[in-house]
């Protein structure tokens, strides 16, 4: 099991990058994590959900995603509480307190998941979720040590020397850990080292004799993580580097925005600049499109929109000739009406929406979760991609669909074409209409998004390799001494 000192350590990309290396040595490798909380799910094979970092490191592992390699996903629909979703279907809606006092329930789904995992795999790499650090969640905990103790697996665990503190970070955590849980931790490693990795021989020393846990070794960044699908939208805060692309396109960060992987292809593009717009901050007049993303709470976010003033510099961009395009959630906000006569999302009610497609939504109880392949109307171009989504949107605009999906038409325009959306995520990640796409703007196409994810993962594949003894981390495994 890889836990951390601290969230955004480095986790699921060195997860990832272990997946990748032992797999290429012949093993059957497979991911799993107990617990994982994000709004950027992806679809498996069955229609089930899971992070998109399990997503990411079951491909590293050349194995089909499983609902089993991360069975239980939180799913925060407000800043107090959580869609649960366990083996890939809505299991409750909590708050934070509720699912802490309920958690240890889950326990037994979890390590009947991690038994089917193990069932057919050599190695199966456990990822931890925050700290375990933070003892005052020990208690019923699924995700760290209540995980490793349940499981009886052994532990290393990442520092990441890029926030600095990094010896504080690792001595202290084996300082407030409960004996039992300490000794679950046989080794630790250093992420994100910038600079000779030679030059911290004596840090790895110091915390190795503080703690008694053996050194893997010192990981350098590695600058080609930003290639990768990112699970936190942190990290499309600097997604371009400061670059100037031909193409500017505007990404309202919305409070719940969900499944904002949609973007990563288009990031890889080199005339493409993906300009995020965070609250307090306006639309840029100069952008070419605007890109309303995907939403956890639709309504919730339709209002937030609203109060940022988003929804006049929507408007004033469409009258400018600009383009619009609406995402799943955000292809919803952008019809003249939003209904939840269930309740689905909150109070009962219907709410107006931007009113720049004309187009209704209804919010049903039944979440449509599916992959999906299918054409580009428009072009002819094949696509693939996911729906994962409550409701169903019909209108006149809906008389101009963009995908055909197995017989079914998905998706709507504008009359004048300026404004478009549809429930279909992933689209971008299909060469040939990501290309189609760009040809509007009069930009053309300059990556291989696909192939270029696996180029990545094969080059984490030999960072670790060349920085990390792979062969202690199997050793452990194992249950040896070394």
């Amino acid at each position: 099991m890889i836990q951390g000192t601290g969230s955004n350590v480095g986790k699921s990309l060195i997860v990832a990058g272990l997946c990748r290396a032992f797999a290429e040595r012949g093993l059957r490798v497979a991911p799993f994590k107990p617990q994982n909380m994000s709004n950027n799910a992806g679809v498996t094979a069955d229609g089930g959900e899971i992070g998109r970092a399990q997503m990411l490191q079951a491909r590293a592992a050349r194995v089909a995603p499983s609902v089993d390699m991360n069975p239980v996903l939180l799913k925060p629909e407000s800043e107090t509480g959580a869609q649960v979703v366990v083996h890939g279907r809505r299991w409750a809606t909590l708050r934070a307190r509720e699912y802490g006092a309920r958690k240890s329930e889950l326990l037994p789904a979890v390590l009947e998941s991690f038994g089917r995992l193990q069932g057919g795999a050599d190695l199966v790499l456990v990822e931890g979720a925050g700290s375990p650090a933070e003892t005052n969640l020990r208690k019923g905990d699924i995700a760290n040590m209540g995980f490793a103790e349940a499981a009886d697996i052994p532990v290393a665990i990442v520092g990441d020397i890029d926030r600095g503190g990094v010896i504080a970070a690792l001595v202290g955590t084996h300082a407030v850990l409960d004996p039992p849980d300490r000794s679950r931790i046989k080794a630790f490693l250093i992420n994100r080292f910038r600079g000779d990795p030679d030059l911290f021989d004596e840090g790895l020393t110091e915390i190795a004799a503080r703690t008694g846990w053996a050194p893997l070794g010192v990981v350098p960044h590695f600058h080609l993580a930003a290639r990768l699908p990112a699970e936190d939208v942190l990290g499309l805060a600097d997604t371009n580097s400061g670059r100037r692309g031909r193409l500017r396109v505007a990404v309202l960060r919305l409070p719940r925005i969900a499944n904002f992987d949609d973007l990563d292809p288009l990031r890889a593009e080199r005339d493409v600049e993906i300009l995020l717009i965070e609250p307090g901050a306006f639309i840029p007049p100069d952008c070419d499109l605007v890109i309303v993303p995907g939403s956890k709470s639709t309504i919730a976010d339709l209002e937030a929109l609203r109060r940022e003033g988003w929804d006049i510099d929507l408007a004033a961009h469409r009258r400018r000739g600009g383009r619009i395009l609406g995402l799943c959630g955000g292809y919803q906000m952008l019809g003249r009406t939003i209904a939840d006569p269930g309740g689905a999302e909150g109070p009962r009610g219907r709410v107006a929406g931007l009113g720049l497609l004309d187009v209704d939504t209804v919010l049903t109880g039944d979440k449509r979760t599916l992959k999906v392949d299918g054409r580009h109307l428009a072009t002819g171009t094949a696509v693939s991609g996911y729906e994962i989504h409550l409701g169903r949107t019909e209108g006149a605009d809906c008389e101009r669909p963009i995908v055909e999906i197995g017989g079914r038409h998905d998706g709507a325009v504008s009359a004048d074409g300026l404004v478009s959306g549809t429930y279909v995520h992933g689209l971008f990640s299909s060469d040939g209409f990501r290309a189609a796409f760009l040809a509007q703007f009069g930009v053309g196409s300059s990556c291989r998004y696909e192939a270029e994810v696996d180029a990545v993962l094969d080059r984490l594949a030999g960072h670790l390799e060349a920085h990390l003894d792979l062969e202690m981390i199997l050793a452990i495994a194992r249950g040896e001494r070394r």
